[in-house]
């Protein structure tokens, strides 16, 4: 009973003390630059009704620190042909049982780029989108990257990795093509990418020909949505599930970006997580 109602006192004096902070912050002067998590908490309910075909702004996903909805994970058994299963193999993502220093995702060893889709499903800190008329931009806060998405009626390229002068060279992000659906729903579709990033954070691998389907759906002001799936026969006996990603309205349109820094990350695996993986005896 006494440690039951330790805890229960704890937990009030947690609340009570992020309350006084929360009502301090609120008092303070407000920098116009900054970001700040507890103005996008505060956005509660949906804000009124979505615009039509409209996803202008910026918007905090899972990591911003604003409360958001937790993100539906990818397919946890994916179904691989034998040579998805050989490579998906060869990569070992960190947790499970394996360690930084025993992981050769390349973000994670060497800053490498997350690569699309990956970069819209790991790391969702916030994003902003913005229109021209013949595409649209998504705008990644998380190592400050955009990917081009157009939407003139061009068709995805079919000819991508290969040898001949149609040939289109791989790119990080692939090659993108938009168009809405409906009102609220706008559908990218998307290949090219490079073969040897990986598709999410697990380490499921995917081929130069994968195409992803991105659907975009704004229910409210406030809240907007984002399924995907790829398809990768090559790797894949039918089409993998993504998972799903919510975002939230930020009131400011402001965030505080973040990036990965090449030599803070060696810094760090040479100083601590490395070492700390070493059989005792070798330490």
């Amino acid at each position: 009973m006494r440690r039951t109602s330790t805890v229960v006192l704890a937990g009030v004096t947690g609340v009570l003390l992020l309350s006084a902070l929360a009502a301090a912050q609120s008092n303070a002067p407000r920098s116009p630059w900054k970001y700040y998590p507890e103005d996008a908490r505060a956005n509660v309910g949906p804000g009124g009704p979505a615009p039509k075909r409209d996803l202008t702004g910026t918007w905090a996903g899972e990591s911003s620190g604003a409360g958001v909805k937790r993100l539906i994970p990818p397919e946890r058994t994916p179904p691989f042909t034998p040579l998805g299963k050989q490579l998906f193999d060869r990569n070992k993502a960190e947790g499970s049982g394996v360690l930084i220093a025993q992981s050769n995702d390349p973000h994670v060893r060497f800053c490498d780029p997350f690569g699309f889709p990956r970069n819209m499903n790991d790391q969702i800190r916030s994003m902003t989108i913005t229109t021209l008329p013949d595409r649209t931009f998504v705008l990644l806060k998380f190592m400050t990257i955009w990917r081009e998405i157009w939407m003139d009626g061009r068709a995805l390229p079919a000819n991508v990795g290969g040898r001949g002068r149609d040939a289109h060279d791989p790119t990080y992000n692939g090659y993108s093509v938009g168009r809405w659906e409906d009102d609220y729903t706008f559908v990218a579709e998307t290949t090219g990418m490079v073969a040897e990033t990986w598709a999410t954070e697990g380490g499921y691998p995917h081929s130069v020909d994968a195409r992803v389907t991105e659907r975009f759906h704004r229910s409210s002001k406030n809240d907007l949505s984002l399924t995907m799936t790829m398809d990768d026969p090559k790797l894949y006996t039918r089409p993998l599930s993504l998972g799903e990603v919510h975002f939230r309205w930020i009131p400011s349109q402001t965030f505080f970006d973040f990036s990965c820094v090449p030599s803070s990350v060696q810094m760090y695996l040479k100083e601590m997580a490395d070492p700390s993986s070493a059989p005792a005896a070798a330490r």
